[in-house]
């Protein structure tokens, strides 16, 4: 249900969801797929606007339903990439954060799952939140839908990931849901391939999303080598410590035969050594993964500092060729507070 009185949200009813709606009104199932183009391929949040019903269907539409819609309260480009951070104000009053990245013909959605989040990793700015609440499908898919109609001429979203704040897989149901309608053909018609879930490590939503049969991209948020150190920079390790993620990974990669992202945070001085180098080539031998390495971005107030050149060159020559795959991403927006760890979901984190 919607905030809006007793009025039922349309937006995230799946399309199983919105036939049931119309069937209740007693109308043609077929009705329910004009209502599910309306809304995700054309983004109308207007009833009105829907001119292939009738007068009196919309008018009905209006008594009973609504199609809610995220309100952009700021948003800023950086003058260094292009790339844009948005916040949104949900129904009420939380805030999240969502990011336009572009890169040559590139055009990636950063979705948050959640307002906050509950893991407490310790390079995050997110985890200095706490968790304020999950989000619904509605509000997920939302932030897609949103950049959307802020895009330039010619352009179109080509890749969703979900990597902005929260963890995904602990809003596991809602979090699926969205992936499912951003991945409709009749929808918003964005490939599972191109549609990428990120973990801090939660080892049975990684299983259990190795079931779903959607064959997303998989992210694992590793950074570190030994559960000592994981551990202090991730808490959820103590409970999913290395052995039990790399098994969940292998599993993923098995049962969609998809690759799994392996991301590893360089954090100068912590996990950049060359034992690091060469116990991570070790565990990830015999799994089909590739290896993102990202820079530390700096966080105001964290007691971590961003590896120098040496650093990083020195781990990727070590890992490469022991890896298969192994990239160097420089985060985008890092002037804008909009790169990897940084999203805050408040004001003044636009400033």
């Amino acid at each position: 249900m919607s905030a809006k009185g007793a009025r039922i949200d349309l937006k995230g009813l799946s399309r199983g969801e919105l036939e049931s709606f119309v069937e209740a009104l007693g109308w043609e199932r077929y009705r329910a797929d004009q209502l599910f183009a309306w809304i995700y391929r054309w983004g109308l949040v207007d009833f009105d606007q829907m001119t292939n019903l009738t007068k009196v269907k919309r008018r009905r539409l209006g008594e009973v339903a609504c199609v809610s819609s995220l309100v952009l309260r700021r948003q800023v480009t950086s003058a260094v990439d292009g790339t844009t951070k948005y916040l949104f104000e949900l129904e009420d009053g939380e805030h999240i954060e969502s990011v336009l990245i572009r890169e040559e013909n590139r055009r990636t959605v950063c979705v948050s799952t959640q307002a906050g989040c509950a893991l407490g990793c310790v390079y995050c700015a997110t985890g200095d939140l706490g968790l304020r609440r999950s989000l619904r499908a509605a509000e997920i898919t939302d932030q897609v839908l949103s950049i959307r109609r802020f895009l330039h001429s010619g352009e179109t979203i080509t890749n969703v990931v979900l990597m902005g704040m929260g963890e995904p897989l602990l809003n596991y149901e809602q979090t699926v849901k969205a992936c499912r309608l951003m991945n409709d053909p009749d929808g918003l018609a964005i490939a599972a391939r191109k549609i990428t879930v990120s973990t801090a490590g939660l080892v049975p939503g990684i299983e259990k999303l190795a079931r779903e049969g959607l064959r997303l991209g998989l992210a694992i948020s590793l950074n570190a080598t030994t559960d000592e150190t994981r551990s202090r920079l991730i808490p959820l390790n103590k409970k999913y410590p290395l052995a039990k993620l790399l098994s969940a990974a292998e599993e993923y990669a098995r049962a969609t035969s998809r690759p799994v992202t392996f991301e590893y945070v360089l954090i100068g001085g912590l996990n950049t050594s060359r034992d690091d180098a060469l116990r991570l080539a070790q565990m990830v031998r015999g799994i089909r993964c590739k290896i993102n390495l990202i820079p530390y971005n700096v966080i105001p107030g964290k007691p971590y500092r961003r590896p120098n050149r040496q650093e990083v060159d020195g781990f990727m020559e070590l890992l490469y060729p022991r890896c298969p795959t192994v990239t160097l991403r420089e985060s985008k927006g890092t002037d804008i507070q909009a790169a990897c760890g940084q999203l805050k979901g408040q004001q003044n984190s636009f400033l």
